[in-house]
């Protein structure tokens, strides 16, 4: 089960410098959430959204860029999607603008706390974000980090994705950093077997993971969050930190491992965003400096803030007291 669990001491030797900008790649939706009596109030949000929303929530605006890599449309939504982003501090010049397509969008349904989603995303325009890889490269152009999901992986076509991880392999043979939640949907895939390729080679083209132990047992049978871990230091990656719900997370640093216990929230009101929310706390730390084990106490403080709130971006002035950097 690895070495013996490490110390704020030992995560001295295991700092990163990551100066320069942070790009999150992915999709941003049209999201609609509950809002009481059968309503539903329109939001913009999306996995790889809602990290670089508490990225930008958390990082001073005046010395870190946060960029978002994507794909919109030119129709109204798109548009004001657009502005939505750029009035909250996160780069738009990195996304593309397609006159043939459109952004997707999702329903959230809630069972208490916990909630589940329904997408119409067959036009969006997204998916087209890895089509031109001259572009793409350019959108990375200068970049330190970079950040995507499973999700991101999902709605691209094979050569898309083949593209997409030639970009990366490029971002890490300059320096730069990678970093991969697998977000792992099903519904997402043509088959299991597809999926657990493909996150499998997100995982290899990234150094920092951030995957989720139910989600990852499921695909890949795994026993225990530490068994999750080893299966992905296997495949080369130095750091990783394992969500596991309510649960401590593992964090994983070159075979030396600790929990990290969650943090204590009165009332969860929604879910939504919460392990997105934990790799914005996370990845917001690891580019200021701080350990990965004070990375994985300020991804639970964040989370534990956003599953009080509704929707999943919840306001960002609520993480002034946190921010770093």
């Amino acid at each position: 089960m690895g070495r013996a669990p490490m110390s704020e001491t030992d995560m001295v030797e295991t700092r990163v410098d990551m100066k320069g900008d942070i790009a999150s790649i992915g999709e941003c939706m049209v999201e609609l959430a509950p809002a009481g009596g059968g309503l539903f109030q329109q939001g913009f949000a999306g996995d790889t959204l809602n990290t670089a929303w508490y990225l930008r929530a958390l990082l001073p605006r005046e010395t870190r860029k946060v960029r978002y890599v994507s794909a919109v449309g030119t129709d109204a939504i798109s548009k004001a999607m657009l502005a939505f982003l750029a009035d909250h501090g996160i780069d738009t010049g990195s996304i593309a603008r397609l006159p043939d397509r459109t952004v997707g969008l999702y329903l959230i349904t809630l069972d208490g706390a916990e909630r589940s989603f329904s997408y119409w995303r067959s036009v969006s325009a997204a998916r087209q974000l890895a089509a031109d890889q001259v572009r793409l490269a350019a959108a990375l152009d200068g970049v330190a980090v970079a950040y995507l999901s499973g999700i991101t992986l999902a709605i691209l076509d094979p050569e898309s994705r083949g593209r997409l991880f030639e970009v990366l392999s490029d971002l890490r043979r300059r320096g730069g950093a990678v970093v991969f939640d697998p977000n792992i949907r099903p519904r997402l895939w043509d088959s299991a077997a597809t999926m657990a390729e493909v996150i499998t080679r997100g995982y290899r083209a990234s150094t920092i993971a951030l995957p989720t132990f139910p989600d990852d047992a499921a695909l890949y049978g795994d026993a225990s969050p530490h068994e999750t871990a080893r299966r992905i230091a296997d495949l080369g990656v130095r750091e990783i930190a394992v969500k596991d719900g309510g649960n401590p997370a593992l964090v994983w640093v070159d075979g030396n491992m600790t929990m990290v216990p969650p943090s204590q929230v009165a009332r969860a009101i929604d879910t939504t965003g919460a392990g997105d929310s934990f790799n914005g706390g996370y990845l917001a730390a690891r580019v200021a400096g701080r350990s990965p084990l004070e990375a994985a106490r300020l991804g639970h403080d964040v989370a534990g803030r956003v599953i009080c709130e509704r929707g999943a971006l919840a306001p960002m002035p609520l993480f002034t007291d946190l921010m770093v950097g």
